[in-house]
């Protein structure tokens, strides 16, 4: 009955949020105005900037943030114990995580829809939007590099997801095109939407039900499944990210906003069949049919396995500092900056949607976070008979749990998929129906996390490059003498194709290494991102403390009190240093040198920035920044 009151009380404690402290935060700081121009309206091409309603947008901003980050993070930390990670994912989300989701989609929207980099340079100093542009950069480089190999490691653990997350793609093109081109009401084209996608995650996992006809169908589409599923790593990378160039260089209501709409409706539905199983279950118990391999044949009573605190687990980092790195997207991430002003800023039609769309999506995936820690904590006590054969409640998760260094990554996942599977199988649903319906949902979270990162790739890469071009003055200066005002050498980079180009073939080049220990081999190679992501987690969270701190500036410099962003600004930057230092001095030890640079370069930038704000902050209370330069009037 615990696990219940902890999803219910979640529930409220959300909702109490939304109405109380988003409130709060949307009317009086930041003073959101249904009159006020928009950037999807003064910038509108019908490409990026795009006026959408905010259902669209939500979903869109949903998926793209919460990728697979909500699950992996919380069914990883919670070894520490299930308290811990309960209480961070709840105050940390609605105190830190939607105020710098919200924080930084406002302040983007009242910059014409700039990126959060380009603000800090308006807010602060152009060095600074040089280092935060590189940091960006450098995150996004291995968010594209590694993506491809988990949903590739989905597809292998899951087979049933590959046909259902392609065949997403023409139903997202569908719903895209209609709803552009017609509008009216979206409630029947979500319906088809759904039922559509749900009939491809049937089709998927073979049919269940149809065996009856003999099963040549399901047999055929599971043999089809297992061919997919032993391609090669790299193949999937290419296919992936050559799709992720489509996507980005497409006008945004074409594919990105209808595939994460589309995602987010499923993603909703999956949750409330969660919670309807978690409900079953907490009152009548497992069906037998998700007891462990041996069991008698009764119900078994829903309980949380996990412990409620273990301070040491097996090899893992101290849970003081790295329970705020590895939880992550759960709580608050720094990915989430580059969502809020890199895409749905340009797409918000009214500046009132703000509030649902950065306070309400953060508090939302809070949510599937709880969920994610009940799910792992409770609902793989039966059914993982597979990977631990004849075990169940707390030996099954002493099993699975034994050791850190064994839980990261693929079965972190695994542990969520079985877990909440469970659940769903309360309510009646075939358990290869059910697995198929969890799988799905986290390789599509991971896709549309591709997608998106590599659209904001593409706007960091054009700004890295326009900082080449020359000034104003040196071309009105050239002008007036007739002379060369200079020569960009990255200038094919400014336009659309050129920089989604080489996002693409950068994070390729990354993924084309082989992972940590791996020799060189058909087999190994797209596994390259491996290489440096241990420095993503610290990476990310430093991004959050920096993304504040632009939220803080914009803040005193209205006289607006800042320390509802100043002191998650200070906890965020503190946190993921800490942690930062204490893997370099592991690496350093353990002979990992690049890591050791590349980490010793971003703890660099992070201090360099960090010394130009604290240098700049008692000079700017009360001080706007430049007004921003007039709009060219749009030609017919």
């Amino acid at each position: 009955m615990s696990t219940l009151l902890i999803a219910l009380g979640s529930i409220v404690l959300y909702l109490i949020a939304y109405n109380t402290y988003g409130r709060w935060l949307g009317g009086k700081i930041f003073k959101l105005d249904a009159k006020a121009k928009v950037p999807s309206e003064e910038m509108r091409d019908d490409v990026d900037y795009v006026p959408t309603s905010k259902s669209i947008v939500f979903g869109h901003h949903f998926t793209s943030i919460a990728g697979t980050g909500p699950i992996v993070g919380p069914a990883l930390a919670i070894m520490w114990g299930w308290v811990p990670a309960l209480l961070w994912v709840l105050f940390g989300s609605i105190f830190i995580g939607a105020v710098h989701d919200f924080g930084t989609l406002v302040v983007s929207m009242r910059n014409r829809g700039m990126t959060v980099g380009q603000v800090a340079g308006r807010l602060i100093n152009r060095r600074v939007r040089l280092l935060f542009l590189v940091l960006l950069f450098f995150a996004l480089w291995l968010v594209l590099a590694i993506f491809g190999w988990v949903i590739a490691s989905v597809f292998v653990q899951f087979p049933a997801s590959i046909l259902p997350v392609f065949l997403q793609i023409p139903i997202a093109i569908w719903i895209g095109v209609k709803v552009h081109r017609k509008g009216g009401n979206l409630l029947w084209p979500s319906i088809i939407a759904l039922t559509l996608m749900y009939l491809t995650v049937w089709l998927g996992a073979g049919c269940p039900g149809m065996e009856w006809t003999g099963g040549t169908l399901g047999a055929a589409i599971q043999s089809l499944n297992a061919t997919l599923a032993a391609w090669p790593i790299w193949v999937w990378v290419a296919i992936l990210l050559a799709y992720c160039y489509a996507a980005s260089v497409m006008p945004v209501w074409i594919l990105l906003q209808p595939r994460d709409y589309i995602n987010s409706l499923q993603l909703i539905s999956s949750l409330a069949l969660i919670v309807g199983g978690l409900l079953i279950a907490a009152f009548f118990g497992f069906p037998a049919t998700v007891a462990s391999e041996g069991a008698a044949a009764t119900r078994m009573p829903l309980e949380i396995v996990a412990p409620a605190l273990n301070m040491s687990p097996l090899h893992a980092p101290p849970i003081f500092p790295f329970l705020f790195v590895t939880i992550a997207c759960g709580a608050v991430s720094g990915f989430h900056c580059l969502v809020s002003s890199g895409t749905s800023s340009k797409q918000l039609k009214s500046e009132t949607d703000a509030k649902f769309v950065g306070y309400g999506s953060m508090l939302l995936e809070g949510f599937l976070a709880v969920l994610v820690i009940l799910a792992v904590g409770a609902g793989i006590g039966f059914g993982w008979p597979s990977a631990f054969p004849g075990a169940s409640g707390t030996a099954l998760w002493n099993q699975a749990y034994a050791d850190w260094t064994m839980v990261t990554g693929g079965k972190a996942i695994g542990a969520f998929v079985v877990g909440s599977s469970n659940f769903v199988q309360t309510l009646g649903i075939d358990a290869t129906m059910a697995t198929a319906l969890m799988g799905v949902l986290v390789a599509s979270f991971a896709g549309t996390t591709l997608d998106s990162a590599t659209r904001l790739q593409r706007y960091v890469i054009q700004e890295l490059a326009d900082l080449f071009e020359p000034t104003q003055e040196a071309a009105a200066k050239a002008a007036a003498t007739g002379q060369s005002a200079g020569w960009n050498p990255l200038g094919l980079l400014r336009g659309t194709h050129g920089a989604t180009m080489f996002a693409v073939i950068t994070a390729f080049g990354l993924a084309l290494f082989p992972g940590p220990g791996k020799p060189w081999s058909w087999d190994t190679i797209g596994t390259g991102g491996l290489v440096l992501w241990p420095l993503f987690g610290a990476t990310n969270q430093l991004m959050a403390g920096l993304a504040l701190m632009v939220v803080a500036f914009w803040l005193i410099r209205r006289g607006i009190p800042s320390w509802l962003a100043s002191l998650p600004m200070i906890f965020m930057l503190i946190m993921p240093a800490w942690a930062l230092f204490i893997d370099i001095n592991k690496w350093l030890n353990g002979g990992s040198y690049l890591l050791v640079i590349f980490g010793l370069i971003t703890i660099t930038v992070e201090i360099w920035m960090v010394i130009e704000a604290f240098l700049l902050w008692p000079k700017v209370r009360g001080v706007l920044e430049e007004p921003l330069p007039a709009l060219a009037p749009k030609t017919a």
